[in-house]
Parts: C-alpha cells; structure tokens; sequence
C-alpha cells in the first residue's frame, strides 16, 4: 500500500531553467525557476512561475518578456548561485562570471555560455497563491551550433542539461538512452500501431 505524503511540491524530474530579465534600469538579471516547462506546441509556449517577493517577477511584469535559459552540467555552480543570490543585491550575472546578451526578439537578456536559450514573449499571468504564472510565446530559440546533431536535431547529451530533485533539494545529471518515444510502447501485445504526439 501507498503512503500518503499530503499535499506537496513533488514533481520529478523537476527542469532547472535560467529566467533572463532586464530591471527598471536596465540591469540584466537571471535567476533560477524549477516550477516551469512547456504549455503549449501551437504557438510555442513555456510558462514559469514565480514568487511575487522574486526581483524578476516585476522585471516581466514591466517588460512582458523573459528569457528561459537551460544550463550545462559544467555551469552547475554558477546555475546554483543564480538561484541562491538576489538581483536587488548584487550583479549576479557579474559576479557568477558569466556573460549576458541582449535578444534579438524581446526585451530581456539571456546567458551566453549556457547551451541553450528561449526568447519569450508574455501572453498570459495567472495569480496562483504564492506563484503566479507567466505563460511566455517562444519566439525564437538560440543553441550552439555544437548541441546540434549532424542532421541539425537538438542533442541532449550535448547540452548536457540537469535536473533538480525537490524533495531532497539535489542536482542530477540526465540518464542514460532508454528508447524512442512513441514507439517503445508499440512492443504491448494488442497496443494500436497509430503513435500519438503531443
């Protein structure tokens, strides 16, 4: 029999993504949101959710876009003190020793070093409780041309992503290749041959 646990924050694997926001002034800013992923394939969208105590949540709030960041395993100490560290306190993007760039398609700034970046516009917030939720249109993507596979496919093993545990509040890398989604399933005796995509 089960164990009941009551009502808690246990999602796993939780993503770790890097929100890039401009303040009042034009200071770059990132932190870091496990409560986030993708919301919808038509338009793109990802949505994140923040505290309103969050230096960021007024930064998206006043320029309606946002940057979602995925870090590298080998940024994983920078990641963690972007989460641990405020933006009303220090220039954390400075002080982690990483670079900020201006996007090209919204009004934030996103990590150079980390692999992979989405440039987000906002649609749509929704008060929660204690998190509102920032629904972003991705409206452009930038990777590093060497997270790429030879046909031009993303490759997570190149971005070599982590992920955050929020039971036990621990990093882990991504696991080894376990099968090709919407087809390992074909292999249930008496399963339909029609595969269904999100």
């Amino acid at each position: 029999m089960k164990k009941s646990l009551g009502p808690k924050t246990l999602l796993y694997p939780t993503p770790v993504l890097v929100v890039g926001t401009y303040d009042t002034h034009g200071k770059p800013n990132a932190m870091v949101a496990s409560w986030g992923g993708i919301c919808c394939s038509q338009p793109p969208c990802v949505n994140i959710s923040l505290r309103k105590a969050t230096y960021s949540y007024a930064a998206i709030v006043e320029r309606k876009a946002f940057t979602v960041g995925i870090p590298d395993q080998k940024h994983i100490c920078q990641t963690d003190y972007l989460g641990i560290a405020s933006g009303r306190d220090a220039d954390k993007i400075a002080v982690a020793g990483l670079t900020s760039v201006r996007s090209e398609q919204v009004d934030a700034p996103f990590i150079a070093e980390f692999p992979l970046s989405l440039e987000c516009r906002l649609v749509h917030t929704a008060d929660l409780g204690l998190h509102t939720l920032f629904v972003g249109e991705v409206v452009d993507v930038k990777i590093d041309p060497e997270a790429l596979t030879l046909e031009g496919d993303v490759d997570i093993l190149k971005i070599n992503p982590f992920l955050f545990d929020p039971g036990a509040r621990r990093y882990y890398g991504v696991g080894e290749f376990l099968g090709n989604a919407f087809s390992v399933g074909r292999d249930i005796p008496g399963s339909s041959s029609a595969g269904k995509q999100v």
